[in-house]
């Protein structure tokens, strides 16, 4: 009698359904797992900006100019990978101002903002994501902070 080597057919059908069933689990969740990864570039950021800003008042006793090229509000597009930094109104008043960071390539979608008041908001979110209910930045799928 021969001794049979290999695997069936059968057998291998069940390896490939078991291998795609845990590809489409884990799949998706690994992608959001990026995407929340990279969030904190964005929030990190806003508050060493807004840090910046207060230091910017101390020293001129207001926000006018904080904006200038070379200081700490002027628009930013090298600090971050995956976000783009400005201050809005443009030009800054002396009453205050409100930074935002916006998402470019794999993070856009994602537009976040901090004030003078230390006001944390998420304006938008991509598809899929849910806008917190409250003022915070949201991290996750669901919209929590």
């Amino acid at each position: 009698m021969k001794l049979q080597k290999g695997f069936t057919l059968i057998e291998l059908m069940v390896v490939v359904t078991v291998v795609g069933i845990l590809a489409a689990v884990a799949l998706p969740a690994y992608s959001n797992y990026v995407v929340r990864s990279k969030i904190p570039d964005a929030t990190s950021n806003l508050a060493s900006k807004r840090v910046m800003m207060e230091q910017f008042f101390q020293d001129n006793h207001t926000y006018v100019g904080g904006d200038a090229a070379g200081s700490p509000c002027a628009p930013d597009t090298t600090s971050s990978k995956y976000f783009t930094f400005a201050c809005t109104p443009s030009p800054l008043t002396a009453a205050g101002y409100t930074i935002t960071a916006t998402g470019t390539g794999t993070m856009a979608g994602f537009t976040y903002t901090i004030d003078q008041n230390n006001t944390k908001i998420t304006v938008a979110v991509p598809t899929g994501w849910t806008l917190p209910t409250s003022n915070c930045w949201a991290t996750n799928l669901g919209g929590t902070c």
